[in-house]
């Protein structure tokens, strides 16, 4: 496929899923609908799903999850910090890492650490 079917592709499933944000609470089968024509339009165009739709998406039912009615959203700090979205309909969950401290930060700490070996 060109640039330009995939451009188009594009479009349609950011506006599809829009349309399933405003339309779920008085039609969510029809938002539902939406969220599938928006998945076969990016298969077909063989296009990965932009992240923050696969987000809103379950990975297993293919439900769109809106936090508190199809989904339940958990922060957990057990081993690293991550957000855990359970799927409502399907069971599903999918764990979200949460950013760790700058790195940077940890490359200065090291430097530091290695100068006050070097000068014992």
């Amino acid at each position: 496929m060109d640039g330009a079917t995939k451009q188009i592709a594009r479009q349609r499933v950011q506006v599809l899923f829009q349309q399933a944000q405003t339309v779920y609470k008085a039609n969510p089968q029809l938002a539902q609908r939406y969220v599938e024509t928006a998945r076969k339009i990016a298969m077909s165009a063989r296009l990965s799903m932009p992240q923050m739709y696969r987000r809103q998406m379950c990975k297993n039912c293919h439900m769109l999850l809106v936090p508190g009615e199809t989904s339940r959203v958990r922060v957990r700090a057990r081993r690293e910090p991550h957000t855990v979205t359970t799927c409502l309909t399907c069971g599903a969950q999918t764990r979200i890492p949460l950013k760790t401290r700058n790195k940077e930060k940890t490359k200065v700490e090291q430097t530091i650490n290695k100068q006050n070996e070097t000068s014992r």
